[in-house]
């Protein structure tokens, strides 16, 4: 059997468990089926690199392997939206808001953000949009500084991280809140940027839920993840939790998320940071010295 590394069985794994819930969930008649067949053709695309890599192991096929999942984030997020309910109740969505407002206006910080006119909105927006960059760039900067060996590592953590959420959002069917509260604690300003991530989520949006924030969670994974495996050079884990911190205030300010969303992809993010620490400690023990 070939030997696939610990970022291609987190992709293998839920891969797996939407498959499953698939024939769980009150969808449509064809969705299990699809879904089924979609993933088991990337399930064996996993298997068929790692064993053409086997023989003679040649380069271009461990970079493949490298950046074969990134693009299959993509997949994940979309397939999730398979599973919209028909309706939602918005209980949840009522609670939450009701933190964002006392959040929002009661202790001042949209007001804050508002402070210096459009600058600071239009940099959350840019941070926002710059998720969708967070594993290229975290890929990219350990090839730049020769660590290609820690790039499994880098795409693992990442990968737990905004799995887990995905993995959640049928436990938590919600819409975000510029959608079930239209005209509600809307940013004063309609910037480019905030146009532009405004189509791209009604056109690739899924409406399956919200909670946990992918975004947080993967924006904060990554961080950790490049604070944890490039600590020769320090600026690119830093850098990457400021964007983290900034994605994290963009999408309640944005009203892309609630406060509640972004909270708990945060968590998310600690949680995949504890498991990848447990599975190091595991891989350490039994390597032999």
């Amino acid at each position: 059997m070939p030997h696939l590394r610990r970022s291609e069985w987190v992709v293998v794994a839920y891969l797996t468990y939407t498959a499953v819930v698939s024939f769980v969930l009150p969808v449509k008649a064809p969705i299990p089926a699809i879904t089924v067949a979609v993933n088991a053709v990337v399930i064996g695309g996993f298997f068929l690199l790692a064993y053409a890599h086997s023989f003679r192991k040649p380069e271009f096929l461990s970079i493949m392997r490298d950046w074969y999942p990134v693009p299959l984030m993509l997949l994940c997020y979309r397939e999730m939206g398979w599973f919209a309910p028909e309706q939602h109740t918005y209980e949840l969505e009522q609670s939450w808001q009701l933190w964002d407002k006392t959040l929002l206006n009661t202790l001042g910080m949209k007001a804050a953000i508002e402070s210096l006119g459009p600058v600071l909105p239009s940099i959350l927006e840019i941070a926002y949009l710059l998720v969708y960059t967070i594993p290229s760039f975290g890929i990219a900067m350990l090839y730049v500084y020769h660590r290609r060996e820690r790039v499994n590592g880098f795409v693992y953590q990442f990968l737990l991280g905004i799995l887990i959420c995905y993995t959640l959002f049928p436990l938590f069917p919600s819409e975000p809140p510029r959608t079930v509260f239209p005209g509600e604690d809307l940013p004063s300003y309609l910037t480019i940027f905030r146009r532009f991530n405004l189509w791209l989520l009604g056109g690739y949006g899924i409406h399956t839920s919200v909670f946990p924030s992918a975004h947080v969670a993967g924006a904060f994974s990554g961080a950790f993840g490049m604070m944890r495996l490039l600590p020769e050079h320090r600026w690119v884990g830093r850098s990457l939790l400021v964007l983290a911190i900034l994605i994290a205030t963009a999408t309640v300010y944005g009203r892309y998320h609630y406060g509640a969303d972004a909270l708990a992809g945060f968590a998310v993010s600690l949680a995949a940071l504890g498991i990848v620490s447990l599975t190091d400690r595991i891989a350490l023990r039994r390597k032999p010295f």
